[in-house]
């Protein structure tokens, strides 16, 4: 696979911000290809892949899922930069906190995202644009409102959901703090894993990291209701955590 690997992205998407930070880290030149919600469903399927972004597509391969750019990021990435560990019971581990993190935390945080910037066309405007075709910068702010209808159809926003959704990212969050709360430098141990890459990526979606891989709202520019959460989750353990990482790890890797 020597030919350049072309990356498929939602650009503020926070599962291709975890493809992203695995390829950077992994030292893999890439070209992203971004395009905004709903538009990424004809880019992707082209692809190869299904609904979802990102999609990697390497040579004559096609990486559907953000876990398996992690791994194959992990696979070719220098000595001393993979993401999983050499012992299987220690991979097994971490694998299994990116499952869970992937299934309940990346969803439940995009679903509170989404409700809380309901209305705010400005905001998708100024931010979920970055690098993706002109036409698509230009037709947004006439397409948001279909845009965003499919999209709660979609991924089920309502207020209700968002509630719930809310209340379990809190769940999620408390139980990383749990397990950070002997001391430990990472998620697994003493190195950066795919754990602490994949629950940093999918927390941002309710911590709007500075260091993102594009240019994300902070909070005083968020709705306030929004923007009080955002502050709370990051002075909670596991989002200083998550800010730790992308403060510490993402500019390693970028």
């Amino acid at each position: 696979m020597s030919e350049r690997p072309v990356l498929i992205t939602i650009p503020i998407s926070h599962y291709c911000e975890k493809a992203r930070w695995a390829l950077d880290r992994a030292g893999i030149a890439y070209e992203e290809r971004a395009h905004l919600q709903v538009v990424h469903w004809v880019p992707v399927a082209r692809a190869g892949g299904k609904k979802t972004a990102p999609v990697l597509v390497w040579g004559e391969r096609v990486f559907a899922d953000s876990a398996e750019i992690v791994e194959e990021a992990s696979a070719k990435a220098p000595a001393g930069r993979g993401l999983f560990p050499d012992d299987p019971a220690a991979a097994t581990e971490v694998r299994a906190l990116q499952g869970d993190f992937d299934a309940r935390l990346g969803p439940e945080g995009r679903r509170w995202m989404y409700n809380a910037l309901r209305g705010r066309r400005d905001i998708a405007v100024a931010y979920g644009c970055t690098g993706v075709p002109a036409w698509q910068r230009r037709a947004l702010p006439f397409a948001y409102p279909v845009a965003t209808r499919i999209i709660d159809r979609y991924l089920d926003v309502t207020p209700a959901a968002a509630a719930r959704s809310e209340a379990d990212v809190r769940e999620v969050f408390d139980a990383v703090a749990a397990r950070l709360g002997d001391g430990r430098p990472y998620l697994c141990g003493e190195r950066f894993s795919a754990a602490d890459l994949t629950f940093a990526s999918l927390a941002a979606a309710v911590l709007m990291p500075p260091e993102y891989g594009v240019p994300l709202p902070q909070p005083e520019e968020l709705p306030a209701a929004m923007a009080a959460t955002v502050r709370e989750l990051r002075a909670h353990p596991a989002g200083a955590h998550a800010l730790k990482m992308f403060r510490e790890e993402r500019r390693l890797s970028a």
